[in-house]
């Protein structure tokens, strides 16, 4: 028993807040504890649908260098579909994304021009595959160059690919053919910078 300050008495119990009953502080502990469960699971979920769709089905990758232009610039951010040759076949003008066939670690980004049993050459800075001149609306005024390159047959499960950029671009001009197995995914969506977004052609 304990005095308040007026003089009164007061049960020393509840003035410490001894009295209350345990089942109800239980079943808050549990809504906490549930509560927290659920968070944990539903980031989970979340860790593994992203990786899901990382490593299946697109990924975003900032473009670097100048290989592309005019279609994609340095500092450009696209979308790569990593799921679309599951279903369908490396096409002719498809812009894809591929490991660097001498250095597997690093990717790299270009225009596919010629697919297996192809024969590729260019004349003086013309495309021509299996003797036909190949038009290429995609390359600018100024983005040319004027070297040429021997008939190159290519070969089974690889591509012959090109930069748009022919005068800076490192391509299947100089260090050969790209094989199938490491073409991953191909660019089709820029969403940065705002003013450029668009699907990738």
């Amino acid at each position: 028993m304990t005095l308040e300050p007026g003089g009164g008495e007061t049960d020393a119990a509840v003035a410490e807040g001894v009295g209350v009953d345990p089942q109800v502080r239980r079943p808050a502990r549990a809504r906490v504890w549930r509560a927290v469960w659920e968070l944990l699971h539903d980031l989970s979920v979340a860790v593994l649908f992203c990786f899901f769709l990382i490593t299946f089905v697109a990924q975003a990758f900032r473009v670097q260098g100048t290989s592309m232009e005019p279609l994609l610039r340095d500092g450009d951010r696209i979308v790569v579909n990593k799921f679309v040759y599951r279903f369908q076949s490396i096409e002719t003008g498809d812009v894809v994304v591929f490991w660097y066939p001498r250095e597997p670690s690093v990717s790299f980004i270009k225009r596919v021009v010629g697919r297996p049993g192809d024969l590729v050459e260019i004349r003086a800075g013309r495309l021509f595959v299996n003797g036909t001149w190949m038009p290429e609306p995609y390359l600018a005024e100024g983005f040319h160059d004027t070297e040429s390159y021997v008939p190159t047959r290519v070969r089974p499960g690889h591509y012959f690919v090109l930069g748009d950029h022919r005068r800076s671009s490192n391509d299947s001009r100089s260090w050969g053919q790209v094989p199938e197995k490491y073409i991953y995914g191909q660019a089709i969506f820029r969403f940065w910078p705002l003013r450029d977004m668009g699907p990738i052609r």
